[in-house]
């Protein structure tokens, strides 16, 4: 059997951050920002740079950031002034308290920031530039729900404008990947991404299909023709579960921590070995590759050849924050799996190469084929409902009673904006954008810094109405460099 016939796999990280610079500071606000760049995106940067064939989507809102003035002087001073500190007295407290290893560790630690420093100042500082050759994806303008927002103006809006600031960014290389905020998708927004070029995206489809089924490993094409790739949640979940690898003993607890958030204990709660953790990434990566060996064989074994033409494709999508960051040793187990394919012969391919390579399947053949109810808009107007890779697979964590009153605000507010009896400027424009961030739901229903995630979705909602002249003057600055590429004229009105 070649290679190709047994299927392959497609690692996609999604890189995203809400706009958090120039709004807030230790413990929530723009050091997100600070700590994604050293944790997470310098170090997934080097495994970029040694040809690591990895499908990466960035989000315009976080590049917005990356392009942001002052960047190149603020993240050292972040790191120097205080990653340094924070780190040395946190080991000076434990030393005084007789935890010597947790000293030791803590010292160990602060290395990281000096080599994102000087990682990023051998690259001129400039980390965007740097990620720009390994940009395949974009996505919504402020990584939007599309699903939830209120009108199909408001959904070109964060679709085009996404799409234009990558093109302005990275160039003419785009083949139409559009990376669909928290997977959220509906059969309505199919024409509106095709007319704006976008070619694929990932979908979830588990409450469709059901956890491990086969059909999750060929693509779909819509009515529009616009290729919808499944996500496969049972690849996903043996690292982004609550007993994924992640929660293994022997890696860095996330949880616990310092004074200055610190992270010197195991989750076993014994100081945290860094070279036991590198040992047991090996372990994962060697037992992640061949369970999805494992899996393309078996959806081999159960589906007729001609749906699985190339054998197969495990689409593992994964937040790259999760790498680095949250998960410590996660870029580490990362470079393993690059080993590990290569050593067990599975085929690592990006997204892009494998859908210009695999065909297809409709939704129709799908349902006939195998039994199972249509799962994208199907003639007669049938089709799946709306669904995330959010709890349950649907669009409740940012429309459920717990942040319905921010599900209704922003589509509100999109309204104003749309029937608004003045001039609409770039100043009411941004502030709308700002406030349709899926993250402020996502943290308010997820209880992480849901006061700060309230205060910004309502800073923005009053930031719009005096924008569109029902307040003081508005002061734009706060929003200094967000979606510099909405422009009016993609606000095209009923």
């Amino acid at each position: 059997m070649s290679g190709r016939e047994r299927g392959a796999l497609a690692i996609v990280l999604h890189t995203h951050m809400p706009y958090v610079e120039g709004f807030g500071t230790w413990p929530f606000g723009e050091e997100w920002l600070w700590e994604a760049i050293a944790c997470s995106y310098l170090p997934l940067l080097e495994l970029l740079d040694r040809g690591a064939p990895l499908s990466l989507s960035l989000t315009p809102v976080l590049c917005d950031q990356l392009e942001a003035p002052g960047l190149q002087e603020r993240f050292p001073s972040f790191v120097e002034d205080v990653r340094r500190s924070t780190h040395a007295e946190d080991a000076a407290g434990m030393r005084a308290a007789g935890h010597a290893e947790l000293a030791a560790e803590l010292d160990r630690s602060w290395l990281d920031y000096a080599h994102a420093l000087a990682a990023l100042q051998a690259r001129g500082g400039d980390l965007l530039g740097a990620l720009a050759p390994y940009a395949q994806w974009t996505s919504a303008a402020t990584h939007a729900v599309l699903p939830l927002l209120a009108s199909d103006a408001g959904v070109r809006l964060q679709v085009r404008a996404g799409i234009e600031s990558h093109r302005r960014r990275f160039g003419g290389g785009w083949r139409g990947g559009f990376w669909l905020p928290e997977c959220g998708f509906a059969p309505w927004l199919e024409p509106t991404l095709a007319e704006a070029g976008v070619a694929a995206c990932c979908v979830e489809l588990t409450a469709s299909l059901g956890l491990g089924s086969p059909a999750h490993l060929r693509a779909l094409l819509g009515e529009a023709g616009v290729v919808l790739v499944p996500i496969d949640r049972a690849t996903m979940a043996l690292v982004w579960s609550e007993t994924g690898y992640p929660a293994a003993r022997g890696y860095r607890d996330y949880h616990h921590h310092t004074v200055h958030h610190h992270n010197p204990w195991s989750n076993s709660g014994a100081p945290y070995d860094h070279d036991a953790a590198l040992a047991l990434t090996r372990e994962h990566a060697a037992d992640f590759v061949a369970r999805t060996l494992l899996r393309l064989r078996r959806a081999r074994e159960s589906l007729p050849a001609r749906e699985l033409p190339d054998g197969g494709l495990v689409v593992c999508a994964l937040d790259t924050e999760l790498l680095g960051h949250w998960w410590y040793e996660g870029v580490a187990w990362l470079a393993a799996v690059l080993d590990e394919s290569s050593r067990q012969g599975l085929e690592l391919i990006r997204l892009d190469d494998a859908l210009e390579r695999d065909a297809t399947v409709s939704a129709a053949t799908i349902a006939q084929a195998g039994g199972a109810r249509p799962t994208v808009h199907a003639p007669g107007g049938e089709g799946w409902e709306p669904s995330s890779w959010g709890l349950n697979g649907d669009l409740s964590t940012w429309s459920g009673p717990a942040v319905a009153d921010i599900a209704f605000g922003a589509r509100a507010a999109e309204l104003d904006v749309l029937h608004a009896s003045g001039p609409v400027g770039d100043a009411a424009i941004r502030e709308l954008l700002a406030l349709q961030a899926s993250d402020w739901a996502f943290m308010c229903s997820r209880a992480i810094a849901a006061p700060y995630a309230r205060q910004r979705f309502e800073q923005h909602r009053d930031g719009l109405r005096r924008a569109l002249g029902k307040g003081p003057t508005h002061r734009p600055e706060s929003l200094r460099n967000l979606a510099v590429d909405a422009r009016r004229s993609l606000m095209m009105r009923p």
